[in-house]
C-alpha cells in the first residue's frame, strides 16, 4: 500500500487552472465523521497520495487522480474524489490518553456553547458566559485542592504524622517525627511544604498541556477575505475571529494557573496562620501570615477580575495578546508560593499534627459556590429561552419557533454545567477516598479524608436507582415503539414477502436509534436528581460534622443501617469508578484501538473552541475548519471547477462550518451533501443559538445547494427540518435500510442493517451527488430532487 508524502501537490492538483475552452473538473471533498478511518477506505483505492497537510491532518487523493485538472476531459461524468481525514487531531498519539484527566473541563465548556438562542439581549448572553467562565474556574480551584487533600492532608500532615500509619510506609520515614528522632522534615510545615509541590508539580503540567495545545490549535492562521463588506450571515459561526481564541485562552490559562498556584498556597499558609494566631503562636509569625493571606486574596481579586473582564471577540481577527497579563498574574501567584514556603517550614515549637487541616470547611464552600452558580446560570439561560428567537428561515416562511425543540427548554447549559461539577467532585473524592483506604490500612490510625467527600459518596447509590429506574422506563417505552413500528416496516417493503424476523430486527433497531431524541430526558432526571442529593449532602455534611452513619445515630436502626450502607457502598463505587478510570487511561495509552474509542468521545466533545476552560482537551474545529475553508476557498478560485463537500456525521458539522467562513461568492459555488448528520438532531436542540432553524435556514441560502440524507435506523444522522419550502427542498425521504426486506433477484444475499455507517452503499447517494454537481453547472437548470427514496 502506497502513500506518499508530499506536501505540496503536483500541477494541476492545487492551483493551476484548465486548458482555455476546455470545462474545470468537479472535485467531491469527503470529510469522514466520529471514529475516524484512512484515505484508502474513503477513497476505496489502496493507493493514495497526500495533496496538501501534514501527518496530524491532510488532504489525499487517489494515485490516479493527482493529476485530474491537466485531463479533464477523462473527468466529465464523474467528480474528483478528495478525501480530508482529521482523526489524528483527537486520537493521534498516546498523550491523548492523558486527556481522560481533563474530562470535567471539557463538559463545562459545553455548557459555554449551549445557551439558549435569542434576539438582542446582548448583556444577558454576555452574563451567561461570564457566570459559566466562574464555573470553570471553580473546577480548577476543586481539582488543585483536591491534590492538596491527597498530597498535604492525608499524606503529609495525617499519615506522616502519626506513628502507626508511617510505620506501614517506609517511604514516609524521613518525615515521622517518631521514627527520624524529631529530623529536619518532621516539623509539620516543612512536611506542608513539601508536600506542596505535587498540586504545584499538577498546575504546571496543566498549564504545560494548555499552552502546547494552544500554539497548535488556536494560533492557526484564517484565510485571508478579500470581501470584508460582505455579510456572512447571521450565524457567529461565519465570524472572522470565531476559530480563532488565541487572546482569550492565554487570558485563561494565566487566570486558572495563578489560581491553582494560589490555592496551594492558601492550603500551605492556613494551617501555620491559625496556629500563629493560637496562644502559642509569634507575634510576627502572625504578621506575617496575616499579610501573606492578604496578598493571597488581592491576587486572588484580580484572577476573578480577569476571569470576568474580557470574553470571546468573534466580530474580527483579534491577533493581539496581553503579555503583560498572560506573565505577571502566573508569576506574581508563584511568588506567593515561593514565599509561603519558608513561612510554613519555619520552626514553631509545640505545633504537631492532629486530626484533619481545615478541608471540610473548603470543600464546603466550593461545591455551595458552583451550586449557587448553576442555579443562577438556569435563571438567566430561562430569561434568553423566554425572549423571541431570530426568524427561521427568510421572509415569508413559517414554522416551528427556534426555541421549541431546544433541548430542556433552553436549560441544556446549567444541567450540563451541573454535571461537570458533579463529575469533579466525583473525580476529587474518589482520589482522596482511594488514598486514605490505601494508607490507612486497618482504617484507624489517620481521620481520613473531609466529612463532606464522604455524604458526596453517600449521594451515589440513590442517584444510581433513580438512572436505573429511568433505564427501566425507557427499555419498556423502547419495546412498545418496537412492536408499533413492525407494521411501518413491512408497508415500507410492498413488493416483497413478510419476513417477520427481518422485520422485529429492523423494527428494534430503529426504536433503539429513536434514544437518542430522549437524551434531553436523561440529562434532565440527572441532573435533577444530582442538585437535590447533592444539597442534602453539603447540608448534612456542614450542619452535623460527621459521617452520614453518625448523623442517624439516635434516629431509627433502620434509617441509620440505610445510611451507613450507602455510605459503604457510596465509598465502594467512588473507588471503583476511579480505578476504572485510571485502568482506562492506561490500556488507552497503550493500546491505538482504545486511544481511538476516547477519539470518538473527544471526536464531540471537543468540537467547540474552548470558551469556558483553558484546560479542556484542545478544539480540534480550529484547525479543521481552517483547513477545509483553505481547500475550498483556493482550489475553487485557481481553477473555477465545482465542489461538492460531502461530509459524514461529525463531518457534516465541520463542512457546514467551513461552508460559513467562505466569502459569499464563493460560499455560492459550493455545494453541501451531509448524510447521518447530527446537524438539527444533536447540535440544532443542544446548541440552538448556533444551529437553529434560522442558522441552518441562512446556510441553506447562502450556498449553491444543499442536501441530506438519513435513515430511521441512524442513532445520530436525522433530517435538517428546515421550516416551509426549505424543508423538502433540503431532506431527502428516509433511505430504506436494509435495502431489501429478504433475499431478491437484485439482493440474493441478505442485506444488512447498515444504521450510521456506509451511506455511499446506497444509489440515493450517487444520484444526489449528481444532482448537486447539475445545480452548479450555470447552464443546466438543476432537477428537482424527488422525494421517494
Amino acid at each position: 500500500m502506497e502513500r506518499a508524502q508530499q506536501q505540496t501537490a503536483p500541477d494541476g492538483a492545487n492551483g493551476p487552472a484548465t486548458r482555455p475552452g476546455t470545462p474545470p473538473v468537479d472535485l467531491e471533498l469527503l470529510v469522514h465523521g466520529v471514529g475516524g478511518t484512512t484515505p484508502e477506505e474513503m477513497l476505496d483505492d489502496p493507493c493514495t497520495v497526500r495533496i496538501t497537510g501534514d501527518d496530524t491532518a491532510a488532504v489525499f487523493r487517489r494515485a490516479a487522480d493527482v493529476d485530474a485538472e491537466d485531463r479533464p476531459e477523462e473527468y466529465r461524468d464523474r467528480p474528483v474524489p478528495e478525501a480530508y481525514v482529521w482523526c489524528n487531531l483527537t486520537s493521534g498519539n498516546s498523550a491523548r490518553a492523558l486527556w481522560l484527566l481533563l474530562l470535567p473541563f471539557m463538559v463545562v465548556n459545553l455548557a459555554h456553547w449551549m445557551r439558549p438562542a435569542t434576539r438582542g439581549h446582548h448583556r444577558t448572553v454576555r452574563l451567561y458566559g461570564l457566570l459559566v467562565r466562574l464555573a470553570g474556574l471553580s473546577l480548577t480551584v476543586l481539582l488543585v485542592a483536591a491534590a492538596c487533600e491527597v498530597a498535604l492532608d492525608l499524606v503529609a500532615w495525617q499519615c506522616a504524622g502519626v506513628e502507626a500509619c508511617a510505620a506501614r510506609h517506609s517511604w514516609l520515614g524521613f518525615l515521622s517525627p517518631a521514627a527520624s528522632g524529631e529530623g529536619w522534615w518532621s516539623l509539620p510545615g516543612r512536611r506542608l511544604a513539601l508536600a506542596a509541590l505535587v498540586p504545584a508539580a499538577l498546575t504546571y503540567l496543566l498549564w504545560y498541556l494548555s499552552r502546547r495545545t494552544w500554539s497548535a490549535y488556536e494560533s492557526q492562521p484564517l484565510p485571508h477575505r478579500p470581501e470584508p463588506d460582505e455579510q456572512t450571515g447571521p450565524t457567529a459561526l461565519g465570524s472572522p475571529g470565531f476559530w480563532y481564541g488565541r487572546r482569550l485562552v492565554a487570558r485563561l490559562r494565566a487566570a486558572h494557573t495563578a489560581a491553582g498556584l494560589l490555592t496551594v498556597a492558601a492550603a500551605i499558609v492556613s494551617p501555620a496562620a491559625r496556629f500563629d494566631r493560637g496562644p502559642g503562636g509569634s507575634d510576627v509569625l502572625d504578621s506575617l501570615g496575616r499579610l501573606l493571606i492578604a496578598a493571597l486574596c488581592g491576587t486572588a481579586a484580580v484572577v476573578l477580575w480577569v476571569v470576568c473582564r474580557r470574553g470571546r471577540s468573534e466580530n474580527r481577527l483579534d491577533r493581539e495578546l496581553d503579555e503583560h497579563l498572560v506573565r505577571r498574574l502566573p508569576l506574581a501567584a508563584l511568588v506567593l508560593l515561593a514565599l509561603a514556603l519558608p513561612y510554613a517550614g519555619w520552626s514553631r515549637p509545640g505545633w504537631q499534627s492532629a486530626g484533619r487541616l481545615s478541608g471540610d470547611t473548603a470543600f464546603g464552600v466550593i461545591p455551595l459556590v458552583q451550586g449557587l452558580l448553576v442555579v443562577v446560570i438556569a435563571v438567566v439561560a430561562h430569561l434568553l429561552h423566554r425572549t423571541p428567537p431570530p426568524e427561521p428561515g427568510s421572509a415569508g416562511q413559517t414554522g416551528a419557533p427556534a426555541g421549541r425543540r431546544a433541548a430542556m427548554r433552553g436549560l441544556g447549559g446549567p444541567a450540563v454545567a451541573l454535571l461537570a461539577c458533579a463529575l469533579g467532585g466525583v473525580m476529587s473524592g474518589g482520589v482522596a477516598q482511594r488514598v486514605a483506604d490505601w494508607l490507612d490500612g486497618t482504617g484507624s490510625s489517620i481521620d481520613g479524608p473531609p466529612v463532606l467527600l464522604t455524604w458526596q459518596a453517600s449521594v451515589i447509590p440513590p442517584l444510581l436507582v433513580a438512572l436505573l429506574a429511568l433505564v427501566g422506563w425507557l427499555s419498556w417505552r423502547t419495546w412498545q415503539l418496537s412492536r408499533a413500528e413492525r407494521s411501518t416496516v413491512q408497508r415500507d417493503y410492498p413488493k416483497e414477502p413478510a419476513d417477520p424476523a427481518t422485520t422485529r430486527r429492523i423494527a428494534r433497531t430503529r426504536a433503539m436509534a429513536a434514544l437518542t431524541d430522549r437524551a434531553p430526558l436523561l440529562v434532565a432526571v440527572v441532573s435533577a436528581t444530582t442538585l437535590l442529593l447533592g444539597a442534602g449532602a453539603l447540608v448534612g455534611g456542614l450542619d452535623t460534622g460527621k459521617t452520614p452513619g453518625e448523623a442517624a445515630g439516635h434516629t431509627y436502626a433502620v434509617v441509620r443501617g440505610a445510611a451507613e450502607t450507602a455510605q459503604a457502598l457510596g465509598s465502594w463505587l467512588i473507588g471503583l469508578g476511579f480505578v476504572l478510570f485510571v485502568t482506562w487511561g492506561r490500556r488507552a495509552y497503550k493500546d491505538a484501538s482504545a486511544r481511538r474509542t476516547i477519539g470518538i468521545l473527544w471526536d464531540v466533545g471537543t468540537f467547540w473552541p474552548r470558551a469556558a476552560h483553558p484546560f479542556a482537551p484542545p478544539c480540534y474545529a480550529e484547525r479543521a475548519v481552517p483547513d477545509l475553508t483553505w481547500r475550498m476557498a483556493t482550489w475553487t478560485q485557481s481553477t473555477g471547477g465545482r465542489l461538492v463537500i460531502s461530509g459524514h456525521s461529525q463531518g457534516s458539522v465541520l463542512a457546514a462550518a467551513a461552508a460559513w467562513q467562505l466569502t459569499p461568492s464563493v460560499r455560492k459555488r459550493v455545494a453541501l451533501l451531509t448524510y447521518g448528520s447530527p446537524l438539527e438532531r444533536l447540535y440544532g436542540r443542544w446548541f440552538p443559538a448556533y444551529f437553529g432553524p434560522a442558522e441552518l435556514g441562512s446556510l441553506h441560502r447562502e450556498v449553491a445547494r444543499w442536501r441530506n440524507l438519513h435513515r430511521l435506523t441512524d442513532p445520530i444522522g436525522g433530517p435538517v427540518r428546515l421550516p416551509g419550502d426549505c424543508g423538502p427542498d433540503v431532506d431527502r425521504a428516509p433511505l430504506k435500510d436494509p435495502l431489501a426486506l429478504g433475499r431478491t433477484a437484485r439482493h440474493p444475499l441478505p442485506a444488512p442493517v447498515l444504521g450510521h455507517s456506509d451511506y455511499q452503499a446506497d444509489p440515493a447517494f450517487a444520484e444526489e451527488r449528481e444532482r448537486l454537481l447539475a445545480g452548479l453547472r450555470p447552464d443546466v437548470p438543476g432537477q428537482r430532487p424527488e422525494q421517494a427514496p
